[in-house]
């Protein structure tokens, strides 16, 4: 009876474990960016926006519809007259057909400017797409932060345990001080409080990521364990160049003054005539039938007339030039940006490196020296329990060092648009 127990316990505990494994998705990185780029809403926005330009510019070259007219023309108010074959019988229906002709090269040309917005969407969707993934990373890697912290406020937690459990046992026997067991026992409730606030962060960063995923805020998933810095040293001359600088937010204020360029051209084929032609057939009551053929010209050229044409081409002027000064101080900030934050990466990642070659070890062997002491009962329980202290804070302090190293990597790859 006891073995049948014993196997159903196990087989409810693996399907309970494999139904926890499917509910929990693992998430990388290049998954989590996948997911955005297909599902938010704004980067689909972008898309309609494109083809709305695209369709724009198909039917720029479209002509005005022609116009028909129908008239009584010449009518006399005594109507007997109409019936009368005389030539003061001039009373007749007439019917008229008019065509614009538009100038070719202002058609030509409005259709260039429109088509040149599609390249200023699609710029501003990349870039749209690149603000997301920065935000998305500094959310993953503060997850990941908290996560780290979790694990090692566990391991201490269990270590003071252990301590504080065998200070009372001596302290039966007067071989501990009772101050600071209590001492000890108000760490475990500080690392309590850690927790919280670890859980906290974790907490908030799923509910970020899962609304940039356009998911359910509590939808669960699981994280890689195994993120450490990328290597970006070999990129540091290169950042150097300001050259390199073609981030689409840039490209995308190119875009837009090339557009400007290609509207200042629309602006002026205002100044080429358009032509019309005007075909009219007269049905006659007292005479023969008649037709006419008209041909008409705009002339823009004149004072009154070009007047706005030249206007909005000097106001374009003087927008192009604003535009590209714009665009200078934005290729200026990147190249501050930039090197800031390759330069702090690198000074960054060697505390870091300093962490863990020189203050983690000493700590460690600090708090191994004391706990040795201690179980050869010659060492103080005070002494041990500030040299856990220690290494707990710089253990700490060393993740914190790691997010920080991470959130400057996720700012310079935002700053040159590493996908």
């Amino acid at each position: 009876m006891n073995t049948k127990l014993v196997i159903l316990y196990i087989i409810t505990q693996s399907v309970f474990t494999a139904s926890h494994a499917q509910d929990s998705i693992w998430m990388t990185i290049p998954n989590l960016f996948t997911e955005i780029d297909k599902s938010y809403p704004q980067l689909k926005s972008y898309e309609s926006k494109i083809n709305s330009i695209h369709l724009l510019a198909e039917g720029a070259r479209a002509w005005m519809p022609p116009t028909v007219s129908l008239a009584l023309d010449r009518f006399p108010y005594r109507l007997s007259m109409i019936k009368e074959q005389s030539p003061d019988n001039q009373a007749g229906i007439m019917l008229s057909v008019q065509q614009m002709i538009p100038n070719t090269r202002r058609l030509n040309a409005k259709r260039d400017y429109l088509a040149s917005m599609e390249n200023v969407q699609q710029n501003d969707l990349k870039w749209q797409i690149n603000i997301l993934h920065f935000t998305a990373r500094l959310y993953y890697y503060r997850r990941y932060i908290a996560e780290r912290k979790l694990k090692l406020i566990k391991e201490y937690r269990e270590l003071l345990n252990m301590l504080v459990k065998t200070a009372k046992d001596k302290y039966t026997y007067n071989q501990a001080d009772l101050g600071t067991i209590f001492k000890a026992e108000a760490s475990l409730g500080e690392l309590a409080n850690m927790k919280t606030m670890s859980l906290s962060q974790i907490a908030e960063s799923n509910i970020g990521l899962n609304t940039l995923m356009v998911r359910d805020v509590n939808t669960p998933f699981l994280i890689d364990t195994l993120l450490s810095p990328k290597d970006y040293s070999s990129d540091y001359l290169s950042a150097l160049d300001s050259s390199q600088f073609l981030r689409d937010d840039i490209l995308s204020m190119q875009s837009r003054i090339q557009s400007m360029k290609l509207n200042q051209r629309l602006a002026a084929s205002g100044s080429r005539p358009d032509f019309g032609v005007q075909i009219a057939h007269g049905h006659m009551f007292g005479m023969d039938n008649q037709f006419s053929i008209m041909g008409m010209v705009t002339i823009p050229i004149v004072p009154w007339s070009s007047k706005m044409y030249k206007s909005d081409v000097k106001s374009m002027g003087f927008e192009i030039e604003a535009m590209q000064k714009e665009k200078a101080v934005m290729q200026l900030m990147v190249t501050q940006m930039t090197h800031e934050k390759i330069t702090m990466l690198m000074y960054e990642k060697e505390q870091l490196d300093n962490y863990d070659q020189n203050i983690l070890p000493s700590y460690r062997k600090n708090l191994e020296s004391n706990l040795l002491s201690y179980r050869q009962n010659t060492g103080n329980f005070f002494v041990l329990l500030d040299a856990w202290n220690m290494l707990l804070m710089k253990e700490l302090e060393r993740i914190d060092k790691l997010g920080q190293v991470f959130t400057i990597q996720s700012e310079f790859e935002y700053q040159r648009e590493i996908k």
